[in-house]
Formats: C-alpha cells, structure tokens, sequence
C-alpha cells in the first residue's frame, strides 16, 4: 500500500453474506462526509455535525430519491475509531442485493473498494495496534477452538507485545552499559558494569527469549493441529484408518498397490485438541517415479510429524515390521510411535487380543508383553501397540483416546503467551542465536564494540514481531493480504 492509498477513504462489506443484517464499513478522511451524501436521517442533523459514539436511523436513497434501505448508522471519529480514522458502519439488512447497491453508492461518492486486510493495516500504519496485535487479528477471525481463541485474544490485547516490551528493557540496560563502556574505555577507573552483571543480565534475557521458542511447538499444534502421519506399506489400511478416523470417504480405498501417490492431510478435533492426519504413500521398492516422489514425500511427512501411526497388516506383522523397520524406527527418535495392528477382522478370534501398551499388561484385552515381543522384536519400549479394524470401525476409540493422551496439549489462559506465527518464531529464533553470541562474547572478554554489534541484532530481530523496524511495503502487504476482505 502507497501514501495515496493510505489517504484513501475506503468502504467493504465487513459481514458474511447470509445473516439478517449486514455491515458496511467506511473509513478515511471523507467517511462521514461520503456517508452524508447517500444517507437521510429521520431526523435531526447530518452526520457531519453529529457527535461521535451515535446512532443514527435513516433511510439509504439512491440518486433519484428512491428509498433502498433502513439503515443505521454508527459513528467514530479519529483518532477513536479501528483504524484511528473517522469511521462510519451502516448496519443493512442482509440482502445481498442491498448491500451491493449501498456500496456502489458509496463507489459513487467517492470511496474505494478495500483490499484484503487493509482496516486492520491502517490501524498499525495509524499507531492503533504494533503488527503482532494486528496479525493477531486474522488468529482470532480464524480460531476454532477455546485454545485458539485464547491464544489469539492475549496476543490482540498485547499480552505478547508486552512481554516483547519487558525484553526490550533489559536488552537497552544491556546496550547502555555495553555503550558506556566504549565512550569511556580510555578511562580504567570508571566502572559501569562488571562482565558478572552484564552475564546476568544476557542469561535472564536467553531465558526469556528460549521459553518463546519453546512455546511455538505448543502454539503451532494449537493452530494448526498436531501432525499425525500415516505411514506403512502399501494396502496396509492407511487410507482406510484415515477415513474411518475422518468418518468420511477423504482418501480413496483400493485393493491396488499404490493407489496413494501424494499427501492427503485433513483434520478433526478429538477431546479438544485439533489433530492434522496425513495419509502418505505407501512404502515399498518400485521403480514407478511417480510413486518414488510420493514416497519420498512419506518419509518427509514422517520426521515432521509429533505422532506417527506406523499401519501394519495383522494378517502378516512380523514380516510387514521386518521389512520397514530400519526405515521408519530411526526417523520415529523423539516422536510418539503408534504401530497399528490393522485388518484383526480377518484375524482367527484367538489371535484378536493383540492391542496393548508395551507398558500396560492389566487389562484382560491385552496380549503379554513376551508374546507381543515375539511377534514385533526390537520394539522400541516407549511405542504404543494397538490393534484394530478399520474397515469395521472396531477399535478406533482406543486408538483416538492414545492420541489425546499423546497430545498432551496445556490448557490455555487468556495470561499465557504461547507463539504461534512462523514469522514471529523465525525473528525470536534469530535473536536468540544473537544473544548466544552475546553471552559467548561475555565469556571470551570479547570488545564491547563487537558485543553491541550482537546486542543491536538481537533487538532489530525483537523489532521485527511488533513492526517497529518495519518499512518495507512488500513485507507488510504480504502480511495483511491473507486478511478476509472488511478487516
């Protein structure tokens, strides 16, 4: 976005498109005045001469006079406004016809359809909001969950943006000290700081910046749903499980070999957390090329998932567990590890009770661990066996409360600061090798010159969550035009 469009005054339906009223928002310097040409109060003054935070009841004409709808209209004035512009909201009812023709009336007068996003840009151009705020925005239109929504409610209130705030502090007392050092290194009996201080002060920093880190795992499977690949060789039921977990027909099903070829992901909320399957090639030797990039792609999937279902064919474990082992188990390090005994319904009734923890030999369902053990060797202790049918359906709740369990998800509250944006995680994860540089300056008696340097870098990266250093227009319209259309 240019100046000349910043100075724009710009209008958009800012309501879903099948609800009993609809919501057109104007903002810019002519709002009010653009507003006043279209719309009649029943009474009283024009817009332009009514106080701000008033409703006003009026009639919508077109050119000719005739009456297009009632309407209210609410009114903002700068700087108290979303976008700290003179705003104005008229409230329609929800025809669809009706709103198009308020808004090309207001086309008419002088507004301009808005972009993606371009409300809440305004408001961070207008210093309503830093870009972690705003940003937040979109989180929280988008949010489908009590963790989502909590997430992205403390980070629109600033709840990150002032723990971004209190690292700041520490890390300018840090840059002072380090700056004072330097203007007066020609005087050896002046002391600021001491390198212990200053140590101190880097690690309190390291720690903080470290914690942010580590939330983005928690945050980004809030968000986006913790990653559950779906791998075994082919026909083992992996397209089947995942339809039966899905409770529709996502994947096609086939007695084929191969039938998947690319990546299938969907998701569904189990127990309160939102779990993204991905339903991956099936695994085997070909000399297809089509097929080999599909399970290339599989082992790809694998190591980026938290949970991985390893689908067996019961009918012939041990031989199916053999041949992928080496594959799958080292790529599993780290992970939670589910092999899926599947097809049981094809099983003799004595060979069914193979479901069971590797830890877990009290309930009566469960097979023992040494028979267990004989039919999988070399199983890694911490995986979880559980057999089941899924083309019966038979054995799925066991299976989805394992994934709950393995989830494992904190319950949120509105206080917590919990990273979820990539970009936000990309600029902490580089202000946080800054200040291992900086510690490690600190211990090796670096210069104070080549420490500030370090320091700087840490900060512009801190900078960068919250927009202050930010100047590029391509950085900020790639940002704000993932927002819907009204925001």
């Amino acid at each position: 976005m240019n100046i000349q469009q910043t100075e724009d005054t710009i209008c958009a339906i800012a309501t879903a498109q099948g609800g009993a009223i609809g919501t057109i928002r104007v903002s810019g310097a002519q709002a009010i005045a653009i507003t006043d040409r279209i719309f009649t109060p029943i009474s009283g003054k024009p817009l332009t001469e009514r106080k701000p935070y008033t409703l006003t009841f009026g009639h919508i004409l077109s050119p000719a006079g005739e009456i297009i709808d009632e309407v209210l209209v609410s009114l903002f004035r700068a700087p108290h406004s979303y976008t700290g512009e003179d705003s104005v909201e008229i409230s329609c009812h929800g025809s669809s016809y009706i709103l198009q023709q308020v808004m090309q009336l207001l086309i008419k007068n002088g507004c301009r359809a808005a972009g993606p996003g371009e409300y809440t840009q305004r408001a961070f151009l207008n210093g309503k909001m830093d870009l972690s705020q705003a940003e937040a925005v979109a989180d929280l239109i988008a949010s489908t969950s009590a963790a989502t929504h909590r997430m992205a409610m403390n980070q629109m209130r600033g709840g990150f943006s002032r723990e971004l705030s209190a690292l700041r502090e520490k890390l300018l007392h840090l840059t002072s000290l380090m700056e004072l050092e330097l203007d007066f290194s020609d005087h050896e009996e002046l002391e600021f700081a001491d390198r212990s201080e200053l140590e101190e002060i880097a690690q309190q920093i390291e720690q903080v910046i470290s914690h942010l880190v580590d939330t983005f795992s928690v945050g980004n499977a809030l968000k986006n749903g913790v990653p559950v690949a779906i791998v075994g060789e082919t026909n083992a039921g992996k397209s089947t499980l995942l339809n039966a977990l899905l409770n529709e027909e996502r994947a096609i099903v086939s007695d084929i070999h191969g039938t998947t070829r690319d990546v299938i992901e969907d998701t569904m909320n189990l127990g309160g957390v939102t779990f993204r399957f991905i339903d991956t090639a099936g695994i085997r030797e070909t000399t297809d090329t089509i097929e080999s990039l599909g399970i290339e792609r599989s082992f790809q999937k694998l190591e980026q998932a938290n949970i991985v279902l390893w689908v067996i064919d019961a009918t012939c474990a041990k031989e199916q567990y053999h041949q992928l082992a080496e594959k799958i188990l080292p790529r599993c390090q780290g992970k939670h590890l589910v092999i899926v005994l599947n097809k049981t319904d094809l099983l003799p009734l004595t060979e069914k009770s193979l479901s069971c923890s590797v830890t877990d030999t009290t309930a009566s369902m469960h097979k023992p661990i040494d028979d267990l053990k004989a039919i999988l060797p070399d199983l890694p202790e911490d995986a979880c066996v559980i057999s089941l049918s899924a083309k019966q359906k038979e054995g799925l709740s066991l299976l989805q409360k394992q994934l709950v369990d393995f989830a494992a998800l904190p319950d949120l509250s509105q206080n917590d600061v919990v990273v979820s944006n990539i970009r936000h995680y990309e600029a902490l994860s580089r202000a946080l090798e800054a200040i291992h540089r900086v510690q490690d300056g600190l211990t090796m008696q670096l210069s104070g010159d080549l420490v500030s340097q370090d320091l700087r870098e840490c900060l512009f990266h801190l900078a960068e969550i919250v927009g202050g250093e930010i100047t590029n227009d391509e950085v900020l319209g790639n940002i704000f035009k993932h927002f819907c259309i009204g925001k």
